[in-house]
């Protein structure tokens, strides 16, 4: 499967779970969130301590910051040194707050030797639906 087939797979995943956020969230008392993706290649020899520190990063920002409303975590079926991440935060100010975080400056720390590529990509999802 290429990347790209891969990517709107992960995608369309992700934009339903965004619904299911934003559906929560009264439209007048919230402002729009802010979303973005890192697609990350990491060093495939230090791939589980990757996912270990991802893995506790992600689950004590959604613990404990009120601003992070969800942080998906996904490895490629057929690649697995191939991980995306989807982010969304209440508003872009939740989100510079995370990177501020001990829990955040601890996993990049952790991290940087093994991650060989980062890209970020803020988005805006154009449509969205779920089933109640």
């Amino acid at each position: 499967m290429s990347v790209k087939i891969w990517l709107s797979k992960v995608l369309a995943v992700i934009l339903v779970s965004i619904s299911c956020i934003v559906m929560h969230q009264s439209s007048s008392a919230q402002s729009a969130p802010y979303v973005r993706i890192a697609n990350i290649v990491v060093d495939s020899t230090q791939l589980d301590a990757y996912k270990a520190a991802l893995k506790e990063g992600v689950e004590t920002a959604v613990k404990v910051e009120p601003g992070v409303l969800s942080l998906y975590a996904v490895y490629d079926i057929n690649n697995p040194a191939h991980v995306t991440v989807f982010e969304v935060y209440a508003d872009k100010h939740a989100y510079e707050l995370h990177i501020q975080t001990p829990h955040f400056k601890k996993y990049k720390a952790a991290s940087q030797s093994m991650v060989k590529s980062l890209v970020l990509t803020d988005v805006t999802p154009i449509a969205m639906a779920v089933k109640p």
